[in-house]
Protein backbone atom coordinates (compact mmCIF):
# COMPACT_ATOMS: atom_id res chain seq x y z
CA UNK A 1 0.00 0.00 0.00
CA UNK A 2 1.13 3.53 -0.75
CA UNK A 3 1.25 6.09 2.07
CA UNK A 4 -0.24 9.21 0.50
CA UNK A 5 -1.12 11.11 3.66
CA UNK A 6 1.41 13.83 2.89
CA UNK A 7 2.19 13.24 -0.78
CA UNK A 8 0.18 16.10 -2.27
CA UNK A 9 -0.25 19.73 -1.43
CA UNK A 10 1.21 19.80 2.06
CA UNK A 11 4.77 20.74 1.11
CA UNK A 12 6.92 21.15 4.20
CA UNK A 13 4.11 22.53 6.36
CA UNK A 14 2.34 20.57 9.09
CA UNK A 15 -1.28 19.87 8.09
CA UNK A 16 -3.99 21.43 10.22
CA UNK A 17 -6.08 19.36 12.59
CA UNK A 18 -9.04 19.57 10.21
CA UNK A 19 -6.91 18.18 7.38
CA UNK A 20 -5.54 15.35 9.53
CA UNK A 21 -9.09 14.29 10.43
CA UNK A 22 -9.66 13.61 6.73
CA UNK A 23 -6.23 12.58 5.47
CA UNK A 24 -4.12 11.49 8.42
CA UNK A 25 -2.48 8.09 7.89
CA UNK A 26 -4.10 7.70 4.47
CA UNK A 27 -2.76 4.74 2.48
CA UNK A 28 -4.06 3.66 -0.91
CA UNK A 29 -3.80 0.26 -2.53
CA UNK A 30 -2.61 -0.28 -6.08
CA UNK A 31 -6.16 0.50 -7.25
CA UNK A 32 -5.94 4.17 -6.21
CA UNK A 33 -9.29 4.23 -4.42
CA UNK A 34 -10.59 7.58 -3.12
CA UNK A 35 -12.13 6.23 0.09
CA UNK A 36 -9.99 4.02 2.30
CA UNK A 37 -10.16 0.33 1.50
CA UNK A 38 -11.61 -2.17 3.96
CA UNK A 39 -9.34 -5.16 4.48
CA UNK A 40 -12.02 -7.51 5.73
CA UNK A 41 -9.73 -10.45 6.40
CA UNK A 42 -8.80 -12.42 9.47
CA UNK A 43 -5.45 -13.69 8.19
CA UNK A 44 -2.71 -13.12 5.64
CA UNK A 45 -0.62 -15.32 3.35
CA UNK A 46 3.14 -15.52 2.78
CA UNK A 47 5.24 -16.12 -0.30
CA UNK A 48 7.14 -18.91 1.43
CA UNK A 49 7.55 -20.73 4.71
CA UNK A 50 10.71 -18.72 5.29
CA UNK A 51 8.75 -15.49 4.80
CA UNK A 52 6.21 -16.58 7.41
CA UNK A 53 9.05 -17.46 9.76
CA UNK A 54 10.65 -14.04 9.28
CA UNK A 55 7.41 -12.16 9.75
CA UNK A 56 6.50 -13.96 12.98
CA UNK A 57 10.05 -13.40 14.23
CA UNK A 58 9.69 -9.69 13.56
CA UNK A 59 12.51 -9.70 11.04
CA UNK A 60 10.21 -8.80 8.13
CA UNK A 61 7.48 -6.14 8.20
CA UNK A 62 3.90 -7.10 7.45
CA UNK A 63 0.68 -8.41 8.92
CA UNK A 64 0.13 -11.87 10.36
CA UNK A 65 -3.34 -11.88 11.92
CA UNK A 66 -6.06 -9.26 12.31
CA UNK A 67 -6.25 -9.85 16.06
CA UNK A 68 -2.74 -8.37 16.17
CA UNK A 69 -2.97 -5.73 13.42
CA UNK A 70 -4.80 -5.04 10.18
CA UNK A 71 -4.20 -2.50 7.38
CA UNK A 72 -7.58 -0.79 7.91
CA UNK A 73 -6.98 -0.54 11.66
CA UNK A 74 -3.50 0.83 11.01
CA UNK A 75 -4.84 3.75 8.99
CA UNK A 76 -7.33 4.63 11.74
CA UNK A 77 -4.65 4.32 14.41
CA UNK A 78 -2.22 6.56 12.55
CA UNK A 79 -4.94 9.14 11.95
CA UNK A 80 -6.03 9.20 15.58
CA UNK A 81 -2.41 9.45 16.76
CA UNK A 82 -1.81 12.43 14.50
CA UNK A 83 -5.01 14.14 15.64
CA UNK A 84 -4.24 13.52 19.33
CA UNK A 85 -0.54 14.35 19.05
CA UNK A 86 0.42 10.90 20.35
CA UNK A 87 3.35 8.68 19.39
CA UNK A 88 1.16 5.61 19.13
CA UNK A 89 -2.45 4.46 19.07
CA UNK A 90 -4.26 1.14 19.22
CA UNK A 91 -7.96 0.73 18.60
CA UNK A 92 -10.21 -1.67 20.47
CA UNK A 93 -13.63 -3.27 20.17
CA UNK A 94 -15.27 -0.77 22.53
CA UNK A 95 -14.54 2.17 24.79
CA UNK A 96 -14.63 -0.04 27.87
CA UNK A 97 -12.14 -2.41 26.22
CA UNK A 98 -9.86 0.60 25.79
CA UNK A 99 -10.20 1.64 29.45
CA UNK A 100 -9.80 -1.84 30.92
CA UNK A 101 -6.98 -2.97 28.63
CA UNK A 102 -4.94 0.19 29.12
CA UNK A 103 -5.16 -0.10 32.91
CA UNK A 104 -4.84 -3.86 33.26
CA UNK A 105 -1.80 -4.18 30.99
CA UNK A 106 0.02 -1.72 33.23
CA UNK A 107 -0.99 -2.92 36.69
CA UNK A 108 0.10 -5.91 38.79
CA UNK A 109 -1.11 -7.54 41.99
CA UNK A 110 -0.22 -5.32 44.93
CA UNK A 111 -0.49 -2.09 42.92
CA UNK A 112 -2.62 0.86 43.93
CA UNK A 113 -4.72 3.24 41.83
CA UNK A 114 -6.08 6.67 42.72
CA UNK A 115 -9.19 7.68 40.77
CA UNK A 116 -11.65 10.53 40.68
CA UNK A 117 -14.94 9.53 42.24
CA UNK A 118 -17.14 10.91 39.45
CA UNK A 119 -16.89 8.26 36.72
CA UNK A 120 -18.97 6.43 34.16
CA UNK A 121 -20.66 3.46 35.84
CA UNK A 122 -18.63 0.75 34.08
CA UNK A 123 -15.36 2.56 34.78
CA UNK A 124 -16.29 2.68 38.46
CA UNK A 125 -17.08 -1.06 38.46
CA UNK A 126 -13.70 -1.87 36.89
CA UNK A 127 -11.88 0.04 39.61
CA UNK A 128 -14.13 -0.80 42.55
CA UNK A 129 -15.05 -4.43 41.82
CA UNK A 130 -12.99 -6.08 39.08
CA UNK A 131 -9.42 -4.93 39.74
CA UNK A 132 -9.58 -5.83 43.47
CA UNK A 133 -10.09 -9.48 42.41
CA UNK A 134 -6.53 -9.34 41.10
CA UNK A 135 -5.07 -7.66 44.17
CA UNK A 136 -5.23 -4.11 42.79
CA UNK A 137 -6.75 -1.56 45.16
CA UNK A 138 -8.31 1.78 44.24
CA UNK A 139 -8.76 4.88 46.38
CA UNK A 140 -11.48 7.25 45.15
CA UNK A 141 -11.14 10.98 45.72
CA UNK A 142 -13.12 14.10 44.90
CA UNK A 143 -11.65 15.07 41.55
CA UNK A 144 -11.41 18.84 42.12
CA UNK A 145 -9.69 18.40 45.52
CA UNK A 146 -5.95 18.46 44.79
CA UNK A 147 -5.07 17.87 48.45
CA UNK A 148 -7.13 14.66 48.34
CA UNK A 149 -5.10 13.45 45.34
CA UNK A 150 -1.88 14.22 47.19
CA UNK A 151 -2.98 12.48 50.38
CA UNK A 152 -4.20 9.37 48.54
CA UNK A 153 -0.81 8.65 46.96
CA UNK A 154 1.11 5.65 48.29
CA UNK A 155 4.51 4.14 47.52
CA UNK A 156 2.74 1.46 45.44
CA UNK A 157 0.51 3.88 43.49
CA UNK A 158 1.21 3.11 39.84
CA UNK A 159 -1.73 4.82 38.14
CA UNK A 160 -4.23 7.61 38.51
CA UNK A 161 -7.43 7.51 36.50
CA UNK A 162 -9.84 10.34 35.79
CA UNK A 163 -12.62 11.57 33.53
CA UNK A 164 -12.90 15.25 32.82
CA UNK A 165 -15.56 16.39 32.21
CA UNK A 166 -16.97 13.53 34.25
CA UNK A 167 -19.92 11.37 33.27
CA UNK A 168 -22.64 12.47 33.97
CA UNK A 169 -22.11 15.41 36.36
CA UNK A 170 -19.65 17.35 34.16
CA UNK A 171 -17.32 17.80 37.12
CA UNK A 172 -13.81 18.81 36.03
CA UNK A 173 -10.36 17.70 37.16
CA UNK A 174 -7.24 19.81 36.71
CA UNK A 175 -5.24 17.42 34.51
CA UNK A 176 -1.96 19.32 34.76
CA UNK A 177 -2.06 19.60 38.55
CA UNK A 178 -3.00 15.94 39.07
CA UNK A 179 -0.34 14.87 36.57
CA UNK A 180 2.31 16.75 38.55
CA UNK A 181 1.22 14.99 41.75
CA UNK A 182 1.14 11.58 40.07
CA UNK A 183 4.50 11.93 38.34
CA UNK A 184 6.16 13.09 41.54
CA UNK A 185 5.04 9.77 43.01
CA UNK A 186 6.06 7.66 40.00
CA UNK A 187 2.51 7.00 38.76
CA UNK A 188 1.15 7.21 35.22
CA UNK A 189 -1.89 9.36 34.42
CA UNK A 190 -4.81 7.77 32.53
CA UNK A 191 -7.50 10.12 31.19
CA UNK A 192 -10.86 9.16 29.71
CA UNK A 193 -11.34 12.08 27.31
CA UNK A 194 -14.58 10.94 25.69
CA UNK A 195 -16.74 13.90 26.74
CA UNK A 196 -14.28 16.55 25.56
CA UNK A 197 -13.07 14.75 22.38
CA UNK A 198 -9.57 15.34 20.97
CA UNK A 199 -10.81 18.62 19.49
CA UNK A 200 -11.99 20.00 22.83
CA UNK A 201 -9.19 18.94 25.16
CA UNK A 202 -5.60 17.71 24.78
CA UNK A 203 -4.73 15.59 27.84
CA UNK A 204 -1.27 14.57 26.59
CA UNK A 205 -0.29 18.22 26.23
CA UNK A 206 -1.50 18.82 29.79
CA UNK A 207 0.63 16.04 31.27
CA UNK A 208 -1.39 12.83 30.86
CA UNK A 209 0.43 9.64 29.87
CA UNK A 210 -2.42 7.56 28.42
CA UNK A 211 -5.68 8.74 26.84
CA UNK A 212 -8.68 6.47 26.25
CA UNK A 213 -11.74 7.03 24.08
CA UNK A 214 -15.01 5.38 23.42
CA UNK A 215 -14.92 5.97 19.67
CA UNK A 216 -18.55 4.85 19.70
CA UNK A 217 -19.38 8.38 20.82
CA UNK A 218 -18.36 11.52 18.93
CA UNK A 219 -15.75 9.86 16.70
CA UNK A 220 -18.39 7.70 15.04
CA UNK A 221 -21.00 10.18 16.18
CA UNK A 222 -23.87 8.62 14.31
CA UNK A 223 -24.89 5.66 16.46
CA UNK A 224 -23.61 3.02 14.05
CA UNK A 225 -20.91 0.95 15.72
CA UNK A 226 -18.77 0.32 18.77
CA UNK A 227 -15.09 1.13 19.05
CA UNK A 228 -12.41 2.40 21.39
CA UNK A 229 -8.91 3.84 21.25
CA UNK A 230 -5.84 4.03 23.49
CA UNK A 231 -3.18 6.66 22.82
CA UNK A 232 0.19 6.93 24.55
CA UNK A 233 3.91 7.03 23.91
CA UNK A 234 5.56 4.26 21.92
CA UNK A 235 7.21 2.72 24.99
CA UNK A 236 3.91 2.19 26.81
CA UNK A 237 2.23 0.77 23.73
CA UNK A 238 5.10 -1.55 22.77
CA UNK A 239 6.15 -2.72 26.22
CA UNK A 240 2.82 -2.92 28.03
CA UNK A 241 -0.19 -2.60 25.76
CA UNK A 242 0.66 -4.74 22.72
CA UNK A 243 1.68 -7.95 24.53
CA UNK A 244 -1.62 -7.91 26.41
CA UNK A 245 -3.63 -6.84 23.33
CA UNK A 246 -2.20 -9.56 21.08
CA UNK A 247 -3.05 -12.40 23.43
CA UNK A 248 -6.37 -11.32 24.95
CA UNK A 249 -8.13 -10.22 21.77
CA UNK A 250 -9.90 -6.86 22.31
CA UNK A 251 -9.23 -5.89 18.68
CA UNK A 252 -11.60 -3.74 16.64
CA UNK A 253 -13.15 -5.20 13.49
CA UNK A 254 -11.88 -3.80 10.16
CA UNK A 255 -15.40 -2.79 9.15
CA UNK A 256 -15.94 -0.81 12.34
CA UNK A 257 -12.52 0.80 11.88
CA UNK A 258 -13.59 1.95 8.43
CA UNK A 259 -16.86 3.38 9.78
CA UNK A 260 -14.94 5.27 12.46
CA UNK A 261 -12.63 6.73 9.80
CA UNK A 262 -15.69 8.06 8.01
CA UNK A 263 -16.87 9.57 11.28
CA UNK A 264 -13.54 11.34 11.81
CA UNK A 265 -13.91 13.08 8.46
CA UNK A 266 -16.89 15.07 9.73
CA UNK A 267 -15.98 15.34 13.42
CA UNK A 268 -14.89 18.98 13.32
CA UNK A 269 -17.96 20.27 11.49
CA UNK A 270 -20.34 18.20 13.64
CA UNK A 271 -18.78 19.36 16.88
CA UNK A 272 -18.85 23.01 15.89
CA UNK A 273 -22.63 22.95 15.52
CA UNK A 274 -23.30 20.61 18.44
CA UNK A 275 -21.18 22.66 20.86
CA UNK A 276 -22.91 25.90 19.85
CA UNK A 277 -26.33 24.30 20.37
CA UNK A 278 -25.27 22.84 23.73
CA UNK A 279 -24.15 26.26 24.94
CA UNK A 280 -27.46 27.82 23.86
CA UNK A 281 -29.48 25.02 25.45
CA UNK A 282 -27.57 25.29 28.74
CA UNK A 283 -28.11 29.05 28.86
CA UNK A 284 -31.83 28.66 28.22
CA UNK A 285 -32.27 25.87 30.77
CA UNK A 286 -30.38 27.79 33.44
CA UNK A 287 -33.05 30.47 33.33
CA UNK A 288 -35.99 28.05 33.54
CA UNK A 289 -37.60 27.66 36.98
CA UNK A 290 -37.82 23.86 36.65
CA UNK A 291 -34.03 23.48 36.67
CA UNK A 292 -32.56 23.51 40.16
CA UNK A 293 -29.12 23.64 38.59
CA UNK A 294 -27.53 23.34 35.17
CA UNK A 295 -23.98 22.08 34.61
CA UNK A 296 -22.11 23.03 31.46
CA UNK A 297 -18.36 23.74 31.54
CA UNK A 298 -18.58 27.03 29.67
CA UNK A 299 -21.42 28.46 31.77
CA UNK A 300 -20.01 31.07 34.17
CA UNK A 301 -22.09 29.41 36.90
CA UNK A 302 -20.12 26.15 36.60
CA UNK A 303 -18.08 25.85 39.81
CA UNK A 304 -14.93 25.18 37.77
CA UNK A 305 -15.61 27.63 34.97
CA UNK A 306 -12.10 29.15 35.10
CA UNK A 307 -10.50 25.70 34.87
CA UNK A 308 -12.77 24.85 31.95
CA UNK A 309 -11.72 27.97 30.06
CA UNK A 310 -8.07 27.20 30.74
CA UNK A 311 -8.11 23.48 30.04
CA UNK A 312 -10.77 23.04 27.35
CA UNK A 313 -11.13 24.53 23.90
CA UNK A 314 -14.94 24.48 24.09
CA UNK A 315 -17.68 23.45 26.51
CA UNK A 316 -18.49 20.18 24.78
CA UNK A 317 -21.82 18.69 23.72
CA UNK A 318 -23.13 17.46 27.12
CA UNK A 319 -25.43 19.34 29.49
CA UNK A 320 -26.51 18.11 32.95
CA UNK A 321 -29.83 19.24 34.43
CA UNK A 322 -30.90 18.72 38.04
CA UNK A 323 -34.69 18.70 38.09
CA UNK A 324 -34.93 17.78 41.76
CA UNK A 325 -36.90 14.52 41.75
CA UNK A 326 -37.18 11.32 39.76
CA UNK A 327 -40.81 12.22 38.98
CA UNK A 328 -39.76 15.57 37.51
CA UNK A 329 -36.95 13.94 35.53
CA UNK A 330 -39.29 11.33 34.07
CA UNK A 331 -41.93 13.96 33.29
CA UNK A 332 -39.27 15.99 31.47
CA UNK A 333 -38.05 13.03 29.42
CA UNK A 334 -41.54 11.77 28.56
CA UNK A 335 -42.53 15.24 27.34
CA UNK A 336 -39.72 15.41 24.80
CA UNK A 337 -40.88 15.11 21.20
CA UNK A 338 -37.68 15.64 19.23
CA UNK A 339 -35.05 14.53 21.72
CA UNK A 340 -34.80 10.75 22.12
CA UNK A 341 -34.46 8.86 25.40
CA UNK A 342 -31.27 6.80 25.19
CA UNK A 343 -28.27 5.82 27.28
CA UNK A 344 -25.84 6.75 24.49
CA UNK A 345 -24.14 10.09 23.84
CA UNK A 346 -22.10 11.90 21.21
CA UNK A 347 -24.68 11.22 18.49
CA UNK A 348 -26.00 13.42 15.69
CA UNK A 349 -29.36 13.02 17.43
CA UNK A 350 -29.95 14.79 20.75
CA UNK A 351 -30.36 12.20 23.50
CA UNK A 352 -31.65 12.37 27.07
CA UNK A 353 -30.47 9.98 29.80
CA UNK A 354 -31.53 9.41 33.42
CA UNK A 355 -28.20 8.12 34.81
CA UNK A 356 -29.55 6.83 38.12
CA UNK A 357 -31.77 4.26 36.41
CA UNK A 358 -29.58 3.49 33.37
CA UNK A 359 -25.86 4.15 32.94
CA UNK A 360 -25.07 4.24 36.68
CA UNK A 361 -27.72 1.78 37.84
CA UNK A 362 -25.21 -0.96 38.78
CA UNK A 363 -23.60 1.30 41.36
CA UNK A 364 -24.75 1.49 44.96
CA UNK A 365 -26.92 4.41 45.98
CA UNK A 366 -24.13 5.58 48.27
CA UNK A 367 -21.65 5.62 45.39
CA UNK A 368 -24.07 7.49 43.14
CA UNK A 369 -24.76 10.09 45.81
CA UNK A 370 -21.05 10.57 46.40
CA UNK A 371 -20.70 11.41 42.69
CA UNK A 372 -23.57 13.88 42.78
CA UNK A 373 -25.94 11.67 40.82
CA UNK A 374 -29.36 12.40 42.29
CA UNK A 375 -32.87 11.28 41.44
CA UNK A 376 -33.52 14.36 39.33
CA UNK A 377 -30.32 14.40 37.26
CA UNK A 378 -30.80 14.26 33.48
CA UNK A 379 -27.90 14.21 31.02
CA UNK A 380 -28.47 15.73 27.59
CA UNK A 381 -26.17 14.92 24.66
CA UNK A 382 -26.79 17.61 22.06
CA UNK A 383 -26.92 16.71 18.38
CA UNK A 384 -27.39 18.35 15.00
CA UNK A 385 -31.09 19.18 14.96
CA UNK A 386 -32.21 22.75 14.32
CA UNK A 387 -31.26 24.85 17.34
CA UNK A 388 -34.66 26.51 17.70
CA UNK A 389 -36.38 23.12 17.46
CA UNK A 390 -34.19 21.79 20.27
CA UNK A 391 -34.68 24.84 22.47
CA UNK A 392 -38.45 24.69 22.06
CA UNK A 393 -38.56 20.95 22.73
CA UNK A 394 -36.46 21.18 25.89
CA UNK A 395 -38.31 24.26 27.14
CA UNK A 396 -41.64 22.48 26.70
CA UNK A 397 -40.30 19.44 28.58
CA UNK A 398 -39.01 21.69 31.37
CA UNK A 399 -42.52 23.13 31.68
CA UNK A 400 -43.81 19.57 32.14
CA UNK A 401 -41.18 18.88 34.81
CA UNK A 402 -42.17 22.02 36.68
CA UNK A 403 -45.77 20.92 36.88
CA UNK A 404 -44.86 17.79 38.88
CA UNK A 405 -42.08 19.22 41.02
Amino acid sequence: MEDSSSSRGAGDTTPSLDTMLVRGGLRRSEFGETSEAIFLTSGFVYESAAAADARFAGDEPGYVYSRYANPTLSVLEQRLAQVEGAEACHVTASGMAAVFTSLFCHLRAGDHVVASRALFGSCYVILDTILPRYGIETTFVDGPDLEAWEEAMRPNTRAVFLETPANPTLELVDIGAVAAIAHANGAKVFVDNVFATPLGQRPLELGADVVAYSATKHIDGQGRCLGGAVLADAEFCNEHFMPYYRHTGPALSPFNAWVLMKGLETLAVRLEREVASAQALAEMAENHPAARSVRYPFLPSHPQYELARRQMKNGGTLVALDLGTKEAAFAFMDALRIVDISNNLGDTRTLATHPMTTTHRAMSEEARRSMGIGDGLVRLSVGLEGRDDLLNDVARALDAARRVS
